[in-house]
């Protein structure tokens, strides 16, 4: 039913449980364990869906044996503070416990800073093992500091801005979440989830990540950038004539296509084809086309019948290692990660039934 990892049982949770396996050995299997606080920021107008992340943490704990995250929700003020959906939440004031991780979340908008949020998390930044930030959250991070030389993502929606605002940043947009020394940021709300999954697997180990992730029924490696769907619906051409010279691309990825043929198949001279492909589409059609190349070949990696030179030459990327560059580009990880990502993920089938 789980695939290679152990069937999930809720363990008991109480804090005089000592820790056992990976926990035991980060040292904290004495009697009165001391469990790693992490501090998770909210400020009024707070998406719930950010709150995906603490149901990651709270799965890990049941799966260790103990509570191995002690999770603190925290304000500047502390007290109620109320989400955009109008739900409160009860919050700890800001104050001078030691939090092994601090998270900022995000919200429908920026999150509005005061001195003291600035100050806080940058204090946390040189104090904590690590600080990261959900979606919009990210902005904090950034007018702390934090971000200067790193390379970081946000929700693709805030992305230019974050650059644009905050030019000693790298911002890459199309990513899910991304992980620079002790600073994590994650893209649109959703993807705290994959964020949190990467700190339990990087704190309990791989196999508990997957059992969480089984759990709760998510992908323990989702694969690819923010968009999550078709780069061909991403597209979104408007005219029939461009779509049609998508629909020709992803037909004929195995051949070389260039401005010329596309344009053919669209009934344009190529000069037409280009000022209209970028207009609808926002790309170049080489881009494109290596967006399509990329996910066609993602498929056939995950899939796993066909050896990478096959798949390269498959997908028209003519020689293995221009895929890599591209899947690099695309995903962040080469076409081999991705492909054991996936093994990690299948289940097993035993006599009809998986397991």
């Amino acid at each position: 039913m789980f695939g290679r990892c152990d069937v999930f049982q809720p363990a008991g949770v109480t804090t005089g449980r000592p820790a056992s396996g990976r926990a035991a050995s980060l040292g904290l299997a004495s009697s009165r364990p001391r469990w790693p606080q992490l501090g998770f920021i909210v400020a009024p107008g707070f998406q719930v869906m950010g709150f995906g992340a603490l149901s990651v943490f709270e799965f890990a704990n049941l799966s260790a044996g103990g509570p191995f995250y002690d999770v603190h929700l925290l304000s500047e003020m502390g007290s109620a503070v109320r989400s955009s959906l109008g739900v409160s939440v009860h919050t700890d004031a800001f104050d001078d416990s030691h939090f092994d991780t601090v998270v900022v979340s995000g919200g429908t908008g920026l999150v509005a800073t005061t001195p003291g949020l600035i100050a806080f998390v940058r204090n946390a930044s040189s104090r904590s093992r690590r600080v990261a930030s959900v979606c919009t959250g990210a902005f904090v991070l950034a007018e702390a500091g934090i971000l200067d030389g790193r390379r970081a993502t946000t929700h693709w929606a805030r992305a230019r801005e974050l650059q644009r605002r905050f030019p000693a940043v790298k911002v890459e947009e199309d990513r899910i979440f991304i992980t620079d020394g002790p600073v994590w940021t994650s893209a649109g709300m959703s993807a705290d989830i994959d964020l949190a999954l990467s700190v339990v697997e990087k704190d309990l180990g791989v196999e508990l990540a997957c059992r969480v992730s089984k759990a709760l029924v998510i992908h323990h490696r989702r694969a690819g950038g923010q968009s999550q769907h078709s780069a061909l619906l991403e597209l979104d051409a408007k005219s029939d004539r461009i779509q049609s010279a998508l629909e020709y691309a992803k037909r004929h990825l195995h051949t070389p296509l260039s401005v010329e043929r596309l344009a053919d198949a669209a009934h344009l001279s190529p000069r037409q084809f280009s000022r209209a492909f970028h207009a609808e589409t926002g790309q170049s059609p080489a881009k494109a086309v290596e967006n399509l190349r990329v996910e066609a070949a993602r498929v056939m990696m995950e899939q796993g019948r066909h050896p990478i030179d096959t798949v390269a030459n498959e997908t028209g990327f003519a020689d293995r290692e221009r895929m890599r560059h591209a899947f690099l580009r695309a995903y962040g990880q080469p076409p081999q990660a991705m492909r054991r990502n996936a093994r990690v993920e299948r289940p097993k089938v035993v006599a009809g039934a998986s397991v």
